[in-house]
């Protein structure tokens, strides 16, 4: 009796408390649950792309050299909450706020006014998942310019590109206003919209910032600067392809549809046959099966397939990840040997050329409109017209941003800063403490004697 009485007295507060509780007389529909169930799946995918920060840290730092471990590792730490806070407070509203030219968001800053919108799940859950994809982007520029460029620096480039430079590429191609949306340019989950604009900003800061100390020789001979710890740059690698199943199943935005189990798949083939494709260039062309640039092979079949993931079949998945596989080293040797222009972990070739690559690849191998399935060539000069203008568009903005930050604050260390390390010089720390660091001088001399340039 006394029990019953607890329970009665209970729901009396708790209608009192809650008065439109008590009086709700329908439960949970089916659209309410689906509902529920998609916004759980983007939620969970984006705690996937956000372990992918894990991954780009012990990448860039395994890569790179030990003297320079706690600044790639202070980088990848604050892009991800400056990506994040910047995106709140401009990149939302400028990516999906509404307009009516197509070019750029002028509303939802701050996450004001936010309510009509309409993406199926919550809105605060999407700027989630988008937010996170915002830091993505952002990072890949840290490997391309490591161990030379002044934290400083890096971070007011940080700003410039997560307010402003990608959050306009996202409007032109997620947004439905978008003007590249409205052509039906297909970038899924973004092999331009993020690893392109990554990547091309990378390229420009590389360029700008000019080879490591040592890089090159008198003659233009390339030298080796092997990275301090491999084991960390194999696991970062493996970090970075489980979260690509949050990264491309994770832009339907939907837990509910089946194409997740397509999406998965054809991502998993890609990467695996770009594993394959890069081990056997290097296999064939080194006389030794190369694992640095085979984990760029894995990561480039990821970038590569990005695009399409949604729109080809597993077969086609697999040509894509292949084709970017083997392209990826051929990238690489290019950019040391021809252009000069030093990237220490590879950022260009993943994500700028194989980014390229796999959304042009949708014009051939889309199952709805690609060239080899009776499309002809109108998709694929949709595709072709967004690569040109989003290269163009981080092209100019990087080389503006890094120009004025170059002029404000500097953009690269010293001579004497770089030869000691940035942990010091910028940070007045080490990674490795209580151990004895064996200088490597202007460079090193490690296993094949080629490009010893690395993922991510």
């Amino acid at each position: 009796m006394l029990r019953r009485l607890a329970i009665l007295l209970t729901l009396l507060v708790l209608g009192i408390l809650f008065p439109g509780a008590a009086l709700a007389d329908d439960g949970p529909t089916a659209q309410s649950n689906a509902t529920a169930i998609d916004t759980v799946w983007v939620l969970i995918c984006a705690y996937l792309v956000f372990l992918m920060h894990a991954g780009f840290s012990l990448v860039e730092a395994g890569f790179t050299r030990a003297k320079n471990t706690v600044n790639i590792m202070m980088k990848n730490l604050l892009t991800l909450p400056l990506g994040v806070l910047l995106f709140f407070a401009t990149g939302f509203g400028l990516a999906f706020g509404g307009d009516t030219g197509g070019f750029i968001g002028t509303s939802g800053f701050g996450l004001s006014n936010i309510n009509d919108l309409d993406f199926g799940i919550p809105t605060m859950g999407f700027w989630f998942f988008q937010a996170v994809f915002c830091a993505t982007a952002a990072t890949i520029v840290s490997g391309a310019v490591a161990e030379r460029i002044k934290f400083l620096a890096y971070i007011l480039f940080t700003v410039i590109i997560t307010a402003f430079t990608y959050p306009v590429v996202v409007h032109w191609v997620w947004s439905s206003d978008g003007w590249l949306f409205q052509k039906g340019f297909i970038d899924f989950a973004g092999s331009s919209v993020v690893h392109g604009v990554g990547g091309w900003s990378a390229l420009i800061g590389a360029w700008l910032l000019g080879a490591r100390i040592g890089k090159y020789g008198k003659n233009g001979e390339v030298r080796a600067i092997p990275g301090h710890n491999i084991a960390l740059g194999t696991l970062g690698t493996l970090l970075l392809w489980l979260g690509w199943f949050g990264f491309n199943p994770g832009s339907t935005l939907s837990g509910t549809t089946a194409d997740i189990a397509m999406i998965a798949t054809t991502t998993m083939l890609a990467a695996s046959a770009g594993t394959v494709g890069a081990m056997l260039v290097t296999w064939t062309r080194y006389g030794k099966p190369d694992l640095a640039l085979t984990l760029n092979g894995a990561l480039s079949g990821l970038v590569g397939v990005t695009a399409g993931c949604a729109a080809v079949s597993p077969v086609g998945a697999i040509v894509i990840g292949l084709i970017s596989g083997v392209l990826l080293p051929l990238s690489v040797s290019f950019f040391d040997r021809v252009a000069k222009i030093d990237d220490p972990v590879g950022a260009i070739s993943v994500h700028g050329v194989c980014g390229m690559f796999g959304t042009l690849a949708v014009g051939f191998f889309a199952l709805d409109g690609g060239f080899f399935y009776g499309g002809g060539t109108a998709l694929l000069a949709v595709q072709a017209t967004g690569i040109v203008a989003i290269l163009a568009w981080a092209s100019i903005i990087g080389f503006a941003a890094f120009k004025i930050i170059g002029a404000a604050v500097g953009l690269r260390v010293s001579p004497e800063e770089e030869m000691e390390g940035l942990d010091i010089g910028e940070h007045g720390m080490e990674a490795y403490g209580d151990f004895m660091l064996r200088s490597s001088g202007a460079a090193g001399v490690v296993g094949l004697n080629h490009e010893r340039t690395t993922a991510v």
